[in-house]
C-alpha cells in the first residue's frame, strides 16, 4: 500500500516552507545524489513514531483572487487535499485569523478530510500568545501552537496528524491486485496502452504532449490476472515544466510511483533513449519498485536484423543503475508483444515480493567467500558472519560484518550478482544494510 500523504496548506507567507524544511530536515532518510534522479523538494518522505508518509508543501491559497499564478497555486492545493490522507492548515499568529483563512477552513470542512490546525510563529516557550485562542473560531477543533522556525510544538502536531493515518493493513483494493504505475515522459502512449488493455477510451489521447493532466486508475482483470493500471501525467524535466499545474502533474506521476507495485517505464522508440528517460526511472528505482522498460511504437521503426538488439545495448548502456530491469517491445497502436506485458508484470511483481530463508542465503554466501576471498586492507581481512532478509518489496538483506569500511561497493556487487544469479530477482533492485557485528574480532 502506498504510504500515508499528508498535505500543508495555507494562505501564502504563513512559514508552510519552513515547517516543511524543518521536518524534513530532522526526520527525512533520504539520497539526493542519487545518478539519475529528479526530486522534487516539495514532495518527502518523512517518518514519525516509526511509521513513513509522505509530506508535501503546497502554494499559498488565495481563494478569492482573481490573480492567474494565485489560481494556480490555488489549484495545486486543490489537488494535494483531495489525494492527502491528512491536511496540515497552517495560520500566522501573527496576523490573526483573516477573512482567507475562514474561506480556507470552509474548503476544508467542505472536503471531509482530516484536518489538523496549525497556529504558526508561536515563538516563546511556554504558555501561547492570547491570539492563539481565537483561532478556535475557525472551527476545525484544538490549534496547535507551532515555532516552525524553531520546531517547538511540532511534536504534538505531527502526534496529532498520526491519529488520522489509515491502518497499515487498510488497502482500496485487495492484495490480489497487482497495482501498476505507468510512468514516463509525455507523449510515449501511456494513456494509449491503458485503453488498448482495458478495451475503453479511460484516458484522453492525444498528439499533445501532457493531455493526462491527472492520474488515474484503471482496474482490469483477465486470464493473467487482477490489476489496477494508474496512468499518469507525462514526468518532464523540471526546466521545461512551465505551467503551476503541469508541476503538480508530475508531483502526482510520484505518487502514483509511491503506490505502485511494478512500474512500466515507457519509452518512444522513435525517439530514441532520452536523459528524461533515465530520470524517471531513477525515480523508480530509488523508491524500490518493480520495474519494465517498455519500448514502444516499435512497429514504426525501420529494422534490420540487428535493430533490436542494438537498441537493448543502448537500454543496458543508459538504464546501467537498473540493468535488473527486463526489456520489453511493443506497440500499442497494433497490440504486438502487449499481452507479453502481463506476464512480465506478474513475474516482476514476483521478483519484488520474493522472500528468501536465512539458510539458502548463507549457503549462498559461503560459496561466494570461498570462490572470491573477501578483501583485506592493511593486514585486516573482511569477515562476513551472515546474512538475512527482513523485508521485501524491494528484497532487503542485512549482512553482518567484522568492519563495514573493508565491505567495498566492488565486494557488494559481487555477493549481489551471486544472489541474483542463483534466485533470479528479475525485474526487482535489491537493497543491501551492512551492519558491525565485533570491530575488536579481526
Amino acid at each position: 500500500m502506498s504510504l500515508p500523504l499528508v498535505a500543508v496548506v495555507g494562505r501564502p507567507n504563513v512559514g508552510k516552507s519552513t515547517l516543511f524544511n524543518k521536518l524534513i530536515g530532522r526526520r527525512l532518510s533520504i539520497v539526493e545524489d542519487t545518478p539519475g534522479v529528479t526530486r522534487d523538494r516539495i514532495y518527502s518522505e518523512c517518518e514519525w513514531r516509526n511509521r513513513k508518509f509522505m509530506l508535501v508543501d503546497t502554494g499559498g491559497i488565495e481563494p478569492s483572487s482573481d490573480d492567474v499564478i494565485l489560481a494556480q497555486m490555488r489549484r495545486q492545493a486543490e489537488i494535494a487535499i483531495e489525494k492527502a490522507n491528512v491536511i496540515i492548515f497552517m495560520t500566522d499568529v501573527r496576523s490573526g485569523v483573516t477573512a482567507n483563512d475562514h474561506e480556507v477552513a470552509s474548503m476544508l470542512r467542505k472536503s471531509g478530510k482530516p484536518t489538523v490546525l496549525c497556529v504558526n510563529k508561536c515563538d516563546s516557550i511556554g504558555e501561547p500568545p492570547a491570539d492563539f485562542y481565537e483561532f478556535y473560531n475557525l472551527g476545525l477543533g484544538e490549534p496547535f501552537a507551532v515555532s516552525a522556525v524553531h520546531g517547538h510544538g511540532s511534536g504534538d502536531l505531527l502526534d496529532e496528524v498520526f491519529r488520522f493515518f489509515p491502518d497499515k493493513d487498510e488497502d482500496e483494493y485487495g492484495e490480489e491486485y497487482i497495482r501498476v504505475a505507468v510512468i514516463g515522459k509525455p507523449n510515449t502512449g501511456k494513456s494509449s496502452l491503458i485503453n488498448r488493455i482495458s478495451g475503453q477510451e479511460r484516458a484522453i489521447v492525444s498528439d499533445i504532449a501532457g493531455t493526462t493532466r491527472d492520474s488515474t486508475d484503471t482496474v482490469i482483470e483477465n486470464r493473467f490476472g487482477k490489476y489496477v493500471f494508474i496512468d499518469t501525467a507525462g514526468i518532464r524535466r523540471k526546466s521545461k515544466i512551465t505551467e503551476k499545474v503541469e508541476h503538480y502533474s508530475t508531483l502526482r506521476s510520484y505518487m502514483a510511483v509511491d503506490g505502485a507495485d511494478v512500474c512500466v517505464i515507457m519509452i518512444d522508440a522513435t525517439e530514441g533513449i532520452t536523459d528524461q528517460d533515465t530520470k524517471v526511472a531513477g525515480y523508480a528505482h530509488e523508491q524500490g519498485k518493480g520495474c519494465i522498460l517498455c519500448v514502444n511504437k516499435w512497429d514504426a521503426v525501420e529494422k534490420d536484423n540487428s535493430t533490436m538488439n542494438e537498441f537493448k545495448e543502448k537500454l543496458s548502456e543508459q538504464f546501467g543503475f537498473m540493468s535488473y530491469a527486463p526489456f520489453l517491445f511493443i506497440s500499442v497502436k497494433t497490440g504486438q508483444r502487449v499481452d507479453k506485458l502481463f506476464e512480465m508484470i506478474n513475474t516482476v511483481n514476483k521478483q519484488n515480493s520474493m522472500r528468501i530463508s536465512t539458510g539458502m542465503l548463507n549457503d549462498v554466501l559461503s560459496y561466494a567467500t570461498t570462490r572470491v576471498e573477501p578483501p583485506s586492507d592493511k593486514g585486516r581481512r573482511l569477515k562476513i558472519y551472515y546474512m538475512t532478509q527482513p523485508s521485501t518489496r524491494p528484497p532487503t538483506f542485512v549482512i553482518f560484518v567484522n568492519r563495514a569500511d573493508l565491505f567495498h561497493f566492488s565486494y557488494q556487487r559481487y555477493i549481489e550478482n551471486q544472489v541474483r544469479q542463483t534466485f533470479g530477482l528479475e525485474g526487482t533492485p535489491i537493497r543491501f544494510v551492512i551492519r558491525e557485528r565485533d570491530r575488536n574480532d579481526d
